[in-house]
């Protein structure tokens, strides 16, 4: 008797779990169409008046359900999503997550005073970093991301994102943006539409500072710029000029460090190029 039930009760798990995939890849409930992997933007849509919930917190979606959220440069083998219907019934995804591996780059050149700055210099890094926090900590509802994204400028890539920096033979952290080498002076366009939330021209480590930010939480960075061509709270549209190439704060030559946040999470801009290119 007791075999009979636990083969039941088996039975009867085998067939919800086979129920919930089903459900998953015919999109009734949580769709996602590209392949996770460390630092990439993930979109996707979720069913009518459903909510999703990654790491505690909850996504921002369109009337149509579209969602998009980041992994880190170092994200786990496995994330969790939680998926709440309008019945506040909840189910539980799980992804995979596929592991990039990271080159190491060493750089020379660097003014010593950004390797191992004063402690004075320390708190100015401090007040720096609780400015760029600032900038972004607020989460809107704008959209602008929807219509995809461009290189912001011409030139060759001479630094990718994850790459673990060595300066002057001191290690620091990963690198977490594309550096585009181009001339000095060389103009800037916004990758996408969006708000400007921070315009600063000298910023310790990253010198002449954009942020812009394009909705759910996603926003892009500028470093290392020359002159600024937008102010604070301004609105630009894709293609739109925001600034001209440098090399202020850390650098050793003219180029843009590109950077792009999902909230506090750090993405790589090139995957998101890749994933969510400009409409034609």
């Amino acid at each position: 008797m007791r075999s009979k039930v636990l083969s039941w009760v088996i039975s009867i798990l085998a067939l919800v779990s086979c129920s919930v995939l089903l459900a998953l890849e015919a999109g009734d409930e949580l769709t996602i169409k590209d392949q996770l992997q460390q630092g990439s933007l993930v979109k996707g849509s979720i069913c009518p008046k459903c909510q999703l919930v990654y790491l505690g917190e909850y996504l921002n979606t369109t009337e149509d359900g579209t969602f998009v959220f980041g992994l880190s440069r170092d994200a786990p083998s496995v994330i969790y999503l939680t998926l709440i219907d309008p019945q506040n019934h909840e189910t539980k995804y799980s992804f995979p997550v596929k592991a990039r591996v990271y080159d190491t780059q060493r750089i020379q050149g660097v003014p010593q005073r950004t390797v191992t700055p004063s402690e004075s210099e320390l708190n100015r890094i401090k007040e720096d970093a609780r400015i760029v926090r600032s900038a972004r900590e607020h989460i809107t509802e704008r959209t602008d991301f929807m219509s995809g994204f461009i290189k912001p400028v011409n030139g060759r890539i001479t630094g990718v994102y994850g790459s673990q920096r060595i300066y002057n033979g001191v290690p620091k952290s990963p690198h977490y943006g594309i550096d585009y080498a181009s001339p000095e002076g060389s103009i800037v366009k916004a990758p996408a539409s969006g708000l400007v939330t921070l315009a600063h021209d000298d910023l310790f480590y990253s010198g002449g500072t954009l942020i812009i930010d394009h909705g759910f939480g996603l926003s892009s960075s500028f470093l290392h710029l020359s002159s600024l061509l937008v102010s604070l709270g301004d609105v630009v549209k894709q293609g739109d000029s925001i600034a001209k190439v440098g090399s202020t704060g850390r650098s050793t030559g003219p180029h843009l460090d590109w950077r792009m946040n999902w909230r506090k999470v750090r993405i790589d801009p090139q995957l998101v190029l890749e994933s969510l290119p400009a409409k034609p």
